[in-house]
């Protein structure tokens, strides 16, 4: 895992901007603290920041096709996981390898492929290749946008990154919020493109995005289908079962210390006992498999449920690990802690962005911080819900007859932060304007029933939209950290099949999760199988909660926290006794502190 970053341009000459490659890639040290390095051609300047986890001597990037005034030039992020397969064909096809990283994989590839490339490859990734004989950039983006890609455009070309950051160490790109960034951001339906920087977008998940001299042209190379479904329930179980197991045994390789994210709920179970199996037929019956689970300081005497949480994770997490024979530790914070302004900072500024949900974000920031101590890869069980129904909305009367976003309903407006109505965004106009868009772009296949027609527009709205913001924030939390966060449920061949098996199936016994279930017996104890949903936990100590309003009173202070945002909205939750904060209303006190922040580390400009 990696940072990449660069640009491309035909009315400049890059060889003469190596300060500015180099400021852009050293912005993303945090996403690759072992190794960097820059290119510099005629039209082009490319930069790699490098978290190295195979090949560890071998995969030194930026990477060409030789050594001296090459051909193809490749900076790219992410793991291929059927690299050895693509090795040996590319083998057979002629091609010479110098190493046994992945990242000589994709080079070939592309020599070979060209802008084809990208539907050969398995995996998480997104990488830039600049063709010197061709004059041209691509960059490419993985089917379901696990890795970010993000661009802008320079004169006479465009710029690229992992992250905006590293965008805006460019001279010509500045850090700029508009009344349509504000909008993309608050409105909550985390549309791909558009960001909250005005002038920055990202490449599409499944996308691949081509600069030449004729200018710049973007595609798709995968999305969802809708496909007539043949399997009957125990072939779609067993189906589901492969599918399950070959996404994670293909995505258990590394030449560093792996570990896995156990919460105690059915889907990071299942996923960790499945990779506990494989590492023992791998390594022998001695073989254990590191776990994590996270809790706070307070929670067992002071865990009180809302609308996202039912019960206590870590005794789940605790059985679970027992159960599976995993050598499982759980990371304890202080809730106080997560009210730490350097800690609150590092989070804000590794979103690179003010929308985020404040303690849970730093909580899992601070996590991935002590797994680093100790693991380099993590693998994790996000996607689960979007893929085998896990949601509370797809099986809510209430949420699959709304006219909106299903989540909209959980998450609401008194979780957002209220902006200043003299802004005029017309965020409900919005929302309903991008919903019928939405619904629009959703297969189908005749003869649906309505009920299994609602429910294929639910899972594709919790695929293509829901799901990027987590992919998002995992993501950017742990990269700041210099983990690597694997998501196995995210294989796109597991995807399509899922999205494609009537909701009959994925709910055979009544429950959420059905086929998820099913693969998981005699994986996972009893008592997780038939857990209910859990999210992510979040602290409940008062002391938490007043040093929130404290530092939500303090963000008020500022002269461009008030023009955002709507102060006769927010102080209510200022004057909440700390005991009785709702979460909604502290999820809004959250987002006020986090917009101070990033507005004072940024300093953008509003054009509003």
């Amino acid at each position: 895992m990696c940072g990449i970053t660069g640009w491309a341009s035909f009315n400049h000459d890059a060889r003469t901007q190596a300060p500015v490659i180099e400021a852009m890639t050293a912005t993303l040290t945090p996403r690759g603290p072992d190794a960097g390095g820059t290119w510099l051609g005629e039209r082009a300047a490319i930069g790699h920041r490098r978290l190295a986890v195979i090949d560890l001597t071998g995969g030194v990037q930026p990477m060409t096709d030789r050594p001296h005034e090459p051909d193809i030039v490749l900076s790219y992020s992410g793991e291929i996981y059927n690299h050895h397969a693509l090795r040996t064909e590319l083998r057979n096809r002629g091609h010479h390898f110098r190493t046994r990283s992945d990242t000589e994989v994709v080079l070939h590839a592309y020599a070979e492929w060209g802008e084809a490339v990208a539907e050969h490859l398995d995996g998480m990734f997104a990488f830039a290749v600049w063709d010197e004989r061709e004059q041209r950039l691509l960059l490419v983006r993985d089917r379901l946008g696990v890795k970010p890609l993000f661009w802008a455009a320079v004169n006479g070309g465009l710029a690229f990154a992992s992250e905006p950051k590293a965008l805006f160490a460019h001279p010509e790109i500045r850090p700029c919020v508009d009344a349509d960034g504000l909008r993309e951001a608050y409105s909550l339906l985390f549309n791909t493109g558009p960001t909250v920087w005005a002038g920055v977008r990202e490449v599409e998940p499944g996308g691949l995005l081509v600069l030449d001299r004729n200018g710049i042209r973007e595609r798709r190379y995968w999305q969802l289908e809708a496909e007539t479904h043949a399997d009957d329930q125990d072939a779609t179980i067993e189906r589901i079962r492969e599918l399950v197991g070959a996404a994670a045994r293909s995505q258990l390789e590394a030449d560093v210390p792996l570990c896995s994210l156990l919460s105690g709920g059915l889907d990071s179970t299942v996923l960790t006992a499945l990779l506990s199996d494989e590492l023992r037929l791998r390594e022998g019956p001695g073989a254990r498999i590191r776990s994590y689970a996270v809790d706070y300081s307070d929670q067992a005497a002071q865990f009180t449920g809302d609308v996202l949480r039912t019960g206590h994770d870590t005794p789940f997490a605790t059985e679970a690990g027992a159960f599976i024979g995993t050598d499982h530790s759980t990371v304890v914070l202080d809730p106080l802690a997560l009210l730490d302004p350097e800690h609150r900072k590092a989070v804000v500024v590794a979103r690179d962005s003010p929308i985020g949900v404040g303690d849970m974000d730093t909580s899992l920031y601070l996590l991935f911080g002590e797994i680093r101590q100790h693991s380099t890869v993590a693998l994790s069980g996000e996607a689960a819900d979007e893929v085998f129904g896990g949601y509370p909305w797809f099986h809510s009367p209430k949420a699959l007859a709304a006219g909106t976003f299903p989540w909209l309903l959980v998450t609401g407006d008194e979780a957002a932060m209220p902006l200043n109505p003299e802004l005029d965004l017309r965020i409900g106009e919005f929302r309903d304007d991008t919903y019928h868009s939405a619904l629009a772009a959703v297969p189908h296949v005749e003869g649906e029933t309505p009920a299994e027609h609602r429910q294929r527009e639910m899972q594709h709205l919790s695929l293509t939209r829901w799901l990027r913001q987590l992919l998002h924030r995992k993501d950017r939390l742990s990269m700041a950290q210099g983990l690597e966060v694997r998501v196995p449920y995210c294989d796109h061949r597991l995807i399509e099949y899922a999205f494609n098996t009537p909701w009959a199936l994925k709910s055979y016994d009544r429950r959420e999760k059905s086929l998820l279930r099913a693969t998981g017996a005699g994986l996972a104890p009893e008592s997780v199988l038939w857990r209910p949903k859990n999210h992510y936990p979040a602290t409940h100590h008062p002391d938490y909660n007043r040093g929130l309003q404290n530092m939500a009173r303090d963000a008020l202070v500022s002269e461009q926290v008030r023009t955002l945002a709507d102060e006769t909205l927010i102080k209510p939750c200022l004057d909440t006794p700390p005991d009785q904060l709702e979460w909604g209303h502290r999820l809004r006190l959250e987002r006020v502190v986090d917009l101070a922040l990033w507005l004072d580390h940024y300093q953008p400009e509003l054009a509003l």
